[in-house]
């Protein structure tokens, strides 16, 4: 909590005169009525009201206390605010072809890619990161951001079907690197992942990775499937059966894509062997990222306030009451 007139905390120090005030002022105060000798009353209970004497005084020091306070303004913390932490940009090019729903990875390809990567999110909370999505044609799913909230948010949403089928390896490298291209990042990053070949798109696979190249941008290559034969889901009659597929995926041209940029080519058969190239990565050169971040402001006096109605309320109830004075 901060206070946008911090001045007005000074009033505090004008609250010392005056309980030093009122401690001299109790102690001169002659007894209303006077008796020779108080030996007869030495062992009388006291009653409760001497207990509540002082407590008039307390609640108005408190009150004007909390007066203070409101004056002073408390707030949330609330700016822009420019820091600088360490990271890297890395756009994530995810392949969301029907092929992705082969299930020799388990739940599937598609699935186990999208739970590996958000591990990887969470890992680097630091990093500009961002998702493009191809098939038979590319879009960006989420730009460079380091809101992981709501780029794990939009990350989950994935699914194939969403694009026109088919593997544009070339368009997906292309609309990552329009992403990336302008950043200022030391470190920038491309991870692909596909289980197929190239056979839609405009920009051919090894022509995406020469213009990766040129704006410095390392591409890592990700074959996902296991070795020969792959379980497919078909839908048969309101039914779920499953055909064996054979698992095509060009290595050559993806370890082709890799070398071109200076990254590197995996094949990952299972899920542990994904997660791989999230090490490699955490090798890389990081580089100084400058963050806005934004703290949204409110007022908090209001319950500072109702403190202080309180205690003058309090205050009218025991002088009218139980501390009412005899004229």
């Amino acid at each position: 909590m901060i206070f946008a007139n911090i001045e007005y905390l000074f009033l505090f120090l004008l609250l010392i005169p005056y309980i030093v005030w009122y401690i001299l002022k109790h102690r001169k105060n002659d007894a209303t009525i006077q008796i020779p000798d108080a030996w007869a009353y030495a062992h009388t209970r006291k009653n409760y009201k001497i207990y509540l004497l002082h407590s008039p005084f307390i609640l108005r020091i408190i009150t004007l206390g909390l007066i203070i306070i409101i004056l002073a303004r408390p707030q949330t913390t609330n700016s822009w605010r420019t820091s600088e932490v360490e990271g890297i940009d890395i756009m994530l090019a995810i392949d969301v072809s029907t092929s992705m729903l082969a299930e020799d990875l388990k739940p599937n390809r598609l699935e186990a890619a999208k739970n590996v990567a958000t591990e990887f999110i969470n890992g680097r909370p630091n990093d500009n990161i961002g998702i493009t999505l191809f098939a038979g044609e590319s879009f960006t799913q989420c730009p460079l951001t380091v809101d992981h909230t709501v780029l794990l948010n939009l990350f989950q949403s994935i699914k194939c079907g969403v694009l026109e089928d088919g593997t544009a390896v070339g368009m997906g490298i292309a609309n990552a690197v329009s992403r990336l291209k302008d950043s200022k990042a030391k470190s920038k990053v491309i991870i692909l992942l596909t289980d197929g070949t190239n056979n839609k798109g405009d920009i051919s696979p090894l022509t995406a990775a020469e213009i990766a190249k040129s704006f410095g941008i390392r591409v890592y290559t990700i074959g996902i499937g296991t070795n020969g034969m792959a379980p497919y889901p078909v839908s048969v009659g309101g039914t779920v059966q499953y055909i064996n597929t054979p698992v095509e995926i060009d290595e050559n041209t993806l370890t082709q894509i890799a070398a071109t940029t200076d990254g590197n080519y995996f094949r990952a058969t299972s899920n542990s062997k994904l997660k791989e190239v999230y090490q490699e990565i955490d090798k890389l050169e990081k580089t100084k990222l400058n963050v806005k971040q934004y703290n949204k402001r409110e007022e908090e006096y209001q319950w500072f306030a109702l403190a202080a109605f309180i205690c003058v309320l309090l205050e009218v109830l025991l002088r009218n009451s139980i501390l009412k004075k005899i004229p």
